[in-house]
C-alpha cells in the first residue's frame, strides 16, 4: 500500500522551497525536508503526506473517553491516530505517539475501507481521529471519513484546532463531532508551552460553533500554576458562554506529570471542582471533571430544574433519565447534544483492534 500521497494545501516559493499551508506554521521546506509535524515532507517539489494509511494503533473505546458526554453516550468508537504533531506542548499526555519521529511506530497499515469495515464489524457508532492531531493527517482522515459515511459510521475529531481556514472548512464538512483541546486562555501560555497562538484556536472554535452543524465539546487540561488561576478560568468560561454558547459542554481535566513537565504536581480534585464552580457561575450548563473519580462532576443534570439526566461513574453510565426526545422528564427542557432514544452499553472497556492491510 502506498503510504505517501500528494497534499493539496501548499505552494512553491521563489527560492525553490515549498510552503505547507495546512496550518499557521507555514513550514517552508527544501527538497527532502520535513515540516515541524514531521509527517509532511518536500518530495520532488511537492508537499507529501508520508503517513497515509499508517497508524500507531486502533482501539475500540467508550465515546466518553474522547471525551464526549453529549454525543451518543455509551456507544463504542473506533479510535486511531498516526505519528507527529504540529504543536510542541511540553505537557503532552500522548507524547510517545504525537512526538514520535520514528515511522516504525506506525505498526498498522489500513486503507479507509478496512477501517470503515472494522468499525461496522465491532459495532462502533463512530470513528475517532485522535491520539495525535488529525490536522496533520488531513488527507488520510478525510478519506477514512468518506469511507465511513458510506457505511453510516460517524466521524469524530479530537484536535487542538490549530489549522488554517481553507483546510479547516474542508475538514469539518466531513466531521459529525469534535472535541477541541483549548489548552489555556492566554497568548503567553500558548507561545511558551505550545509554540502556538491562542487566537487561531479561538477562530476554529468560533467557526465550528457558528458555521457548521458539528457537535462541539471543549477540553481544558488544568496545569497547576500555569493555566488554573481563577482569573484565567473566569475569562475562558465567560468567553465560551458569550462567543460559543452556554450549551457547549466543557471538560476540565486533571494534569499528571509527563513528558517535559515532570516537575509540576498533579491537579487536585479540589482545583477541578473550583474551576467547575466558576464555569457554572458564568452560565455554562454542562461542565465536567475528568481524569479523577467524581460522579457528580461527570454526570449530566438538567440546566433548568437540576434533575439528574445521565449518571456517570468514570466512563460508565449509571443512570439514564432522558425521554425519547432528549428532554428532561421532570420539566421538559431539552438537553443539548446528539442522543439516541436509549444509550449504548459499551461501558469502560478498551479493546485493541488489529487491522491488517496490504
Amino acid at each position: 500500500m502506498n503510504d505517501t500521497v500528494t497534499t493539496q494545501y501548499w505552494h512553491a516559493l521563489e527560492d525553490g522551497r515549498v510552503q505547507c499551508d495546512l496550518c499557521p506554521r507555514a513550514c517552508a521546506m527544501a527538497e527532502g525536508q520535513r515540516g515541524l509535524c514531521f509527517v509532511r515532507r518536500n518530495i520532488g517539489g511537492r508537499v507529501m503526506l508520508t503517513t497515509w494509511g499508517r497508524s500507531s494503533g486502533f482501539c475500540v473505546d467508550p465515546i466518553e473517553k474522547k471525551p464526549l458526554a453529549h454525543f451518543y453516550p455509551g456507544t463504542p468508537v473506533l479510535s486511531f491516530g498516526t505519528a507527529g504533531c504540529n504543536l510542541t506542548c511540553r505537557f503532552c499526555q500522548n507524547w510517545d505517539i504525537s512526538k514520535s519521529r520514528q515511522m516504525d511506530r506506525l505498526a498498522d497499515n489500513a486503507t479507509p475501507e478496512r477501517i470503515a469495515d472494522a468499525a461496522v464489524r465491532h459495532g462502533c457508532r463512530s470513528v475517532a481521529y485522535t491520539y495525535n492531531d488529525p490536522v496533520i493527517f488531513h488527507e488520510y482522515a478525510l478519506d477514512v471519513a468518506q469511507a465511513c459515511a458510506e457505511r453510516d459510521i460517524l466521524s469524530v475529531a479530537v484536535t487542538a484546532g490549530y489549522v488554517s481556514p481553507a483546510p479547516r472548512e474542508e475538514f469539518y464538512r466531513y466531521m459529525h463531532a469534535a472535541n477541541i483541546d483549548l489548552k489555556g486562555f492566554t497568548e503567553s501560555f500558548y507561545h511558551r508551552l505550545c509554540s502556538a497562538s491562542l487566537e487561531v484556536v479561538k477562530d476554529t472554535l468560533r467557526y465550528i460553533a457558528g458555521e457548521t452543524d458539528v457537535w462541539l465539546e471543549i477540553t481544558t487540561l488544568l496545569i497547576p500554576g500555569e493555566n488554573d488561576s481563577e482569573t484565567e478560568i473566569d475569562a475562558m468560561t465567560q468567553w465560551i458562554a458569550e462567543e460559543l454558547g452556554t450549551h457547549i459542554p466543557l471538560h476540565l481535566t486533571a494534569f499528571h506529570p509527563d513528558y517535559r513537565m515532570m516537575e509540576i504536581p498533579a491537579t487536585s480534585a479540589a482545583s477541578l471542582r473550583r474551576a467547575r464552580t466558576i464555569a457554572r457561575r458564568n452560565g455554562l450548563r454542562y461542565v465536567y471533571t475528568g481524569n479523577i473519580r467524581d460522579a457528580e462532576g461527570q454526570s449530566t443534570r438538567c440546566h433548568h430544574c437540576d434533575s439528574l439526566l445521565i449518571g456517570r461513574d468514570g466512563y460508565v453510565l449509571t443512570s439514564w433519565n432522558l425521554d425519547s426526545d432528549a428532554c428532561c422528564p421532570a420539566c421538559g427542557t431539552t438537553c443539548a447534544g446528539r442522543f439516541d432514544p436509549q444509550p449504548g452499553s459499551w461501558g469502560e472497556r478498551r479493546q485493541a483492534v488489529r487491522i491488517a492491510g496490504d
